[in-house]
């Protein structure tokens, strides 16, 4: 199982200058790196992302340079082969699947944040990281998965 996580943007604007201990551990264990040998468990961090999130990524943090721009972190993680990309038909197949009018009606994060939903859910791991009060209510609590989401990287057990 691959050791992934979901970022959500109002997270990743946070890496541009962490100052909060947290975040630097959270940014030290996505970037490093270490080489698997045949047979053994690959440790490495990997990034959960689809064409919606890398745009808002690239909306929000275009002017940002430095190592801990979140842009850089994805062409690194990309040249490592550590971004799990979800494509627009798997996402569209999981909301025809599992957003039934019901679920729809109980969803309490924006419309625009729906997308992001299968995103977690089809992940190994479905941890996912977001200050949004809805969208981590919602992923916690929804119907047939087991998802974790939580607005501080301490709350989460990523790196286990």
């Amino acid at each position: 199982m691959k050791k992934d996580i979901f970022i959500d943007n109002n997270i990743a604007s946070r890496f541009k200058n962490p100052a909060d201990p947290e975040y630097i551990k959270l940014l030290d264990w996505l970037i490093r790196f270490q080489e698997v040998n045949e047979g053994q468990e690959d440790s490495n961090a990997y990034l959960v992302v689809s064409h919606k999130l890398l745009s808002e990524y690239h909306r929000s943090n275009q002017d940002v340079k430095g190592s801990q721009n979140i842009i850089a972190i994805i062409s690194r993680l990309q040249k490592e082969g550590r971004l799990v990309f979800v494509k627009n038909p798997e996402i569209s197949s999981f909301r025809s699947k599992y957003f039934t009018k019901k679920i729809e009606k109980k969803l309490t994060c924006n419309l625009e944040d729906w997308d992001h939903i299968p995103i977690v859910l089809l992940s190994d791991r479905k941890f996912a990281l977001s200050i949004d009060d809805a969208f981590v209510r919602d992923l916690n609590n929804f119907p047939r998965f087991t998802a974790t989401a939580c607005k501080r990287p301490e709350d989460l057990p990523y790196a286990d």
